[in-house]
């Protein structure tokens, strides 16, 4: 569910901000002072809503849309080709979503839903609070991006550019530009293509870009930071399973999970994923260690169908079960650290037998789907975690870049990796969601031009070209609003 802080904070600042415009609208030694400062401002304000427009940047856009003019002309009919095939892509994309949605419905265990393609973006929900900075600040420079595409675009092509604003609505921001609209209805149909396309055309340049800053951002930052030697540990959930004195600190080197290799934050959640689905591993222990360490204590099944050997209260000690030489099951309760330190790992009695004749494969009995995970971190010694794998890769956040020298900040190649992923998903969803044929997006207007552009002397009359443009744009409309209703009801209610 939503934060109950987050949306007190919300609904109590657009409250404060639609009772003080309401208060100085309604006063009559106020108003007329009120809006000439909004007016001289260009600022508009209604509920949810606060919209701001000026003509500062005018002059620098007809300096954009009058440079180079033939290298814009091909700049921008590539933008027309790819937002046409983007317009298509959308429908199958959100066809396609609305299908695993529907399916993750009707599923008694519904899978994860990053599996899906889109997905509705809740802050404080599925968008972690800590990370509202780069959400917020990719998807502004997205938007506005997209706006000065529109506006290029539309000098470029003669139609007059009245003014460039920016606004939010509820939490998210975004912009917008101001074009003539007589002269927009004046140009042809494949001028208006390269209007409208310019938008979704930037933000997949913008996404295409992102990619090239982090696909080689190892190589970038190689002179100052080192991967490949495993996951360092930039952040460690205060009071998780992962903090404590025997557990993971900031600067910490993890180098191995269990058996699997770490070389990096993409290892760490491999082998965590890996660790949750397989049976709980176990650890070759010499038949003489093992009944010097073992405490007497009684044998009773839990709830859910595992055995509990310890009964002494103790954090430390956890009950172990294997295969005595009689290959008869038996139990141990047995001090967890002392019992498995520098201990091989091991699935069954052989593959202990391999090197120590007289080991056996302990493994411990624990509650189902609950794991015993043995995290190796340089300089300290193994951290031992008892719980869901999953619990433990929420309380830790990591960085596969090393510093090579001790002043170098350990976050700023996360911030750089982060910004550019958001950058990319939310460039890219926009020109997705801004590409659908669906009424008030660039879709609608795409369609309207594309209509016109290849069909006017296929479907003479004017009046049937826009009742199919109609229909195409109810079908759209319909698509997206399913898509978004099923996945608000997904995100905040499942």
């Amino acid at each position: 569910m939503i934060p109950i802080s987050l949306v007190v904070v919300v609904l109590g600042g657009w409250c404060a901000i639609y009772l003080a415009d309401t208060f100085l609208t309604s006063s009559q030694s106020l108003k007329n002072s009120y809006e000439e400062w909004l007016t001289a401002r260009g600022l508009s304000i209604s509920p949810f809503h606060i919209r701001w427009q000026t003509t500062l940047f005018n002059r620098l856009f007809y300096k954009w849309g009058r440079w180079k003019p033939n290298f814009l002309y091909i700049w921008f009919t590539l933008g027309v080709a790819f937002g046409i095939i983007a317009m298509f892509g959308s429908i199958f994309l959100l066809g396609k979503t609305l299908v695993q949605t529907l399916n993750q419905m009707m599923a008694e265990s519904p899978a994860s839903q990053n599996d899906r393609m889109l997905q509705v973006v809740v802050p404080g929900v599925n968008l972690p609070i800590s990370q509202l900075s780069y959400f917020f600040s990719a998807i502004l420079i997205s938007g506005v991006l997209h706006e000065v595409g529109h506006g290029v675009a539309a000098v470029r092509e003669s139609v007059r550019f009245n003014g460039f604003g920016m606004f939010i609505f509820i939490v998210y921001p975004g912009a917008f530009v101001d074009l003539f609209t007589t002269h927009l209805q004046l140009v042809s149909p494949v001028q208006q293509l390269r209007i409208f396309c310019a938008g979704v055309w930037h933000n997949f340049v913008l996404g295409i870009l992102g990619i090239l800053i982090l696909v080689p951002l190892p190589a970038l930052l190689f002179p100052f930071y080192y991967t490949g030697v495993g996951a360092l540990v930039t952040e460690v959930v205060e009071d998780s399973p992962a903090s404590g004195p025997r557990g993971l600190f900031v600067q910490d080197l993890i180098t191995h999970v269990q058996d699997c290799q770490v070389t990096g934050v993409d290892d760490w959640h491999t082998c965590l994923t890996e660790i949750s689905q397989m049976p709980q591993i176990g650890y070759c222990i010499n038949t003489a260690t093992l009944q010097q360490l073992q405490f007497p204590s009684r044998v009773y099944r839990r709830l859910d169908g595992s055995i509990e050997c310890c009964n002494n209260n103790s954090l430390s000690d956890i009950c172990f079960s294997y295969n005595s030489n009689s290959n008869q099951q038996q139990f141990a309760c047995l001090p967890a650290r002392k019992s498995i330190h520098n201990s091989q790992e091991c699935r069954s009695n052989i593959d202990c037998q391999k090197t120590d004749a007289a080991s056996v494969c302990a493994v411990p009995s624990i509650e189902n789907q609950t794991r015993l995970i043995r995290v190796k971190h340089s300089p300290q010694l193994d951290m031992l975690f008892i719980g869901y794998p999953v619990h433990l890769q929420y309380a830790v956040s990591l960085s596969s870049f090393v510093p090579r020298y001790n002043f170098l900040s350990i976050s700023l190649p996360v911030v750089i990796e982060t910004f550019c992923k958001y950058l990319i998903s939310l460039s890219g969803a926009l020109a997705v969601i801004n590409a659908v044929p669906c009424f008030a997006l660039d879709g609608q207007w795409i369609l309207n031009s594309f209509i016109e552009a290849t069909l006017s002397s296929v479907i003479a009359e004017k009046q049937n070209r826009e009742l199919l443009a109609f229909f195409i744009l109810l079908a759209g409309s319909a698509l997206l609003t399913a898509n978004v209703v099923l996945g608000l009801w997904m995100v905040t209610a499942r």
